[in-house]
Order: structure tokens, then sequence, then C-alpha cells
């Protein structure tokens, strides 16, 4: 089982390959938008904005956040820390139920392009 530690460090390569983005991806990356990532196994949830193809302002919180992200994730911390890495493919993971996505149709197609 993945750590809060390795989490986050999971969610800081997926900033730097939000932002090492070009061409296309970089447009894809670029949205403003509120993002959480709930890790079910450790029940803690990453709460940050996505922003210039960066992710800021991340904080840790217990549990759920009472409110609700514009892209929101959830996903056990070893599906995470395999999703970044490469290991998992992200469509096939949400199809399966593994990872679970709250975003508007929008959103979703630009995740795919860049997870």
């Amino acid at each position: 089982m993945a750590t809060i530690d390795e989490c986050l460090e999971a969610l800081d390569r997926l900033a730097e390959n939000l932002a090492g983005a070009s061409g296309e991806l970089r447009g894809v990356a670029a949205p403003d938008r509120s993002l959480s990532c709930h890790v079910t196994d450790l029940d803690v949830t990453f709460v940050g904005h996505l922003r210039e193809g960066h992710i800021k302002e991340v904080r840790t919180v217990p549990g759920t956040p009472e409110q609700r992200a514009e892209i929101g994730l959830e996903m056990t911390g070893d599906d995470l820390v395999a999703l970044v890495d490469g290991k998992l493919n992200f469509a096939r993971a949400w199809a399966s139920g593994r990872v679970k996505l709250k975003a508007g149709l929008r959103d979703v197609l630009r995740l795919r392009a860049i997870l």
C-alpha cells in the first residue's frame, strides 16, 4: 500500500508531466480547475488547483472534502502511483471502476489525453 508521501511524490511527478507538456498536450494541460484526488485506502484527499499546466496549492485533507472540486479523482494509493508511472492505463482503469472521475465531459477528455 502506497504511503501519503509516495502519493504526494506521484502528484509532484504528475505536475512535472503537466508542466513539461508541449504542443497540443500543453493546451490540454492548461485549464484552470480545482482538483481533488481521494486516496481510498488511506482515506485522505489531496486538494489543489490545476493552473497553467501545474498543480498548485496542494494540501492534504482527512477523508473527503465537503466542497466538490471541478475535477475529482478517486483511487487507491497504489493505483495513483501506477497511473503516474505509466504502469496503469487511465482509460482501462476508469472503465473498470478502479479509478473514479467526477468532471465535466471536456475535462474527462483532457485528462485522458494527459494520463
